[in-house]
C-alpha cells in the first residue's frame, strides 16, 4: 500500500487502506464552536514543540479572542492533524472530568449536554463516537427545530397581538371616523341653515338698499334745493353785513368825534384844578411835608424796627392790573401784612428768609411805582439781624400784645381822607377793617404773583 493511499483511523490516528477511508463529518454549527473553544482553551497548554505552526500565532491571541479570530485555522488543523487532535483531546477530556471518561468508555450520560457530549466525542473518537456525534447533532437539531418551533410561535402570537391590537385601534380610529362623520354632517345641516338665512338676510339686505338709495335720491334733491336756498341767504346775509358794517363805520367815526370833544372837556377840566392848586398852595404857601402820616405811627416802634426811611413810595396789588391801577394814583401807600403775604409765598423758607425775600421783593415795586411802602411784621421781640430795608420802604414790628392787624389799622386810620391807600393782606378781618377807613383791600397773592413776576 502505497504512501499517497494511506489515512489515519478517525479513532487511533493509525494508518489504514484508502478503501476504508472515511470522510471527515459535517458537525452542526453550535458543535463545531464548542470544539473550537475546547481546543482553543487548551491550546496554550500544549509544548512549543508541539504547538502547530499554523497555530502559534493564535496561542498568543488572549482567551477570549482567541476561538473568535482563530476558530477557523484551529478547526482546520483538528481536521487535517490527527495527533494534534490527540493531543488536545488528552487534555479536554483531563478537564472534562467524570464525563470525559464517560465520553472514552463510549457512553453519553442522560442529563450530560449533547453538544459537550458530541463536541468531547469528536475530539476523542472512541469506539462509537460518530453514533455519539450523530445523536448530539439530532439533539441539536431537535432543540434547534423546537427553538424554531418556539420562536414561530411567539412571532404568531406577537403577530396576533399586534393584530388584535390593530382591530382595536381600527374599531377606536372608526368609531372617531363615525363621531367626525356626525359632527360634519350637524355642521353641513348647520352651514345649510345659515346659508338659507343668509341668503334671506343678503335679500332683505337688498331690498333695504334699493330703499336707501331712493331716500338717498330723494335727499340730494332736497340737500339742492336747500344749498341754493342756503345760498341766496348767504348773499342777502352778507349784503345786510355790508350795510352793518358800513353804519358801524360811521358810530365809530362819531364816537372818535365824541370822545375827543369829551377829552378836550377832561383836559380843560384838569388844566383848571390844576391852576387852582397851584394858586391854592401859593395863597396857602405851604412849605413840603417833611412827616408823613405813616411816620407818626411808626415812631411809636421805633424801637422794635429799623429806622425808617424818608418819602419814596411802594405799592402792590392784588390782581396785577387792578394793583397797578391803584399804585398808580398820585402819593398812593401801600401798607403790607408781612407774614400773612410770606406764608402764601415763601412758606418753604425760615421767618428770616421770608422777611428779606418779602423786603427786598419790596424795594423793587417801591423803585417801580414811586409809592410809600409799609411792611408790618407780627413780632413781641426784637428781631437781631434785620437788615436795613431798602430805599422807600418802612418796616414794622407789633409790640407785645399787640398785632400786625392793629398796627395796620392805626396806618390806615392816620392817613388823611382821599389819599389812596392800598392795603395788601387775606385776612378778612383785616380787609372789612381797612376798607371801612376808606382804604383799597388785596389780597396777599396779588403782591405773591408780582414779586415773583419781577
Amino acid at each position: 500500500m502505497s504512501a499517497a493511499e494511506l489515512s489515519f483511523d478517525a479513532s487511533s490516528g493509525d494508518p489504514v487502506g484508502a478503501a476504508d477511508f472515511v470522510p471527515e463529518p459535517i458537525l452542526p454549527e453550535p458543535i463545531r464552536q464548542r470544539v473550537v473553544a475546547l481546543a482553543a482553551a487548551v491550546l496554550t497548554a500544549l509544548p512549543n514543540d508541539e504547538m502547530p505552526i499554523a497555530l502559534r500565532k493564535v496561542a498568543k491571541f488572549a482567551p477570549n479572542r482567541r476561538a473568535r479570530l482563530g476558530g477557523a485555522a484551529i478547526a482546520a488543523q483538528l481536521t487535517a492533524d490527527a495527533v494534534f487532535r490527540q493531543r488536545i483531546s488528552t487534555r479536554v477530556l483531563d478537564d472534562a472530568g467524570e464525563l470525559g471518561a464517560a465520553v472514552l468508555g463510549g457512553m453519553a450520560p442522560a442529563a450530560a449536554d449533547p453538544i459537550e457530549v458530541a463536541a468531547l466525542a469528536y475530539l476523542a473518537r472512541p469506539d462509537g463516537w460518530r453514533e455519539l456525534l450523530d445523536a448530539a447533532g439530532q439533539a441539536v437539531a431537535a432543540e434547534a427545530e423546537s427553538t424554531a418551533v418556539a420562536e414561530h410561535i411567539r412571532d404568531a402570537e406577537a403577530r396576533a397581538a399586534r393584530a388584535e391590537h390593530d382591530r382595536a385601534v381600527a374599531r377606536v380610529e372608526a368609531d372617531k371616523l363615525r363621531d367626525e362623520l356626525a359632527r360634519v354632517r350637524d355642521e353641513l345641516n348647520q352651514l345649510r341653515e345659515e346659508t338659507r338665512s343668509g341668503g334671506k338676510a343678503l335679500r332683505d339686505t337688498q331690498a333695504q338698499l334699493k330703499r336707501a338709495n331712493e331716500l338717498l335720491a330723494i335727499e340730494k334733491g332736497r340737500a339742492a334745493k336747500g344749498h341754493g336756498d342756503h345760498e341766496a341767504e348767504l348773499r342777502r346775509l352778507r349784503a345786510r353785513l355790508a350795510d352793518a358794517e358800513a353804519v358801524a363805520g360811521d358810530a365809530r367815526q362819531a364816537a372818535r368825534d365824541s370822545r375827543a370833544v369829551d377829552e378836550a372837556r377832561l383836559w380843560l377840566l384838569l388844566e383848571t384844578i390844576g391852576q387852582a392848586a397851584v394858586g391854592l398852595r401859593r395863597e396857602l404857601a405851604l412849605d413840603p411835608a417833611k412827616v408823613l402820616p405813616g411816620d407818626t405811627v411808626a415812631a411809636a416802634y421805633a424801637d422794635m424796627a429799623a429806622t425808617p426811611t424818608a418819602t419814596n413810595r411802594a405799592t402792590d396789588g392784588d390782581d396785577p392790573a387792578r394793583l397797578a391801577q391803584l399804585l398808580a394814583l398820585p402819593k398812593a401807600h401801600l401798607v403790607v401784612d408781612g407774614y400773612n403775604v410770606t406764608k402764601r409765598g415763601f412758606a418753604e423758607m425760615s421767618l428770616e428768609q421770608q422777611r428779606n425775600r418779602l423786603v427786598t421783593g419790596m424795594g423793587g415795586v417801591a423803585a417801580q411805582t414811586g409809592a410809600e411802602v409799609t411792611v408790618v411784621f407780627d413780632g413781641a421781640e426784637r428781631v437781631h439781624g434785620l437788615p436795613a430795608p431798602p430805599r422807600g420802604v418802612r418796616v414794622l414790628f407789633s409790640r407785645k400784645g399787640e398785632t400786625a392787624d392793629e398796627v395796620i389799622r392805626r396806618l390806615v386810620r392816620a392817613e388823611p381822607p382821599g389819599r389812596p391807600i392800598v392795603v395788601v393782606s387775606s385776612d378778612r378781618e383785616v380787609a372789612d377793617g381797612v376798607r371801612r377807613h376808606g382804604a383799597y383791600p388785596m389780597n396777599s397773592e396779588s403782591l405773591v404773583r408780582r414779586l415773583t413776576r419781577s
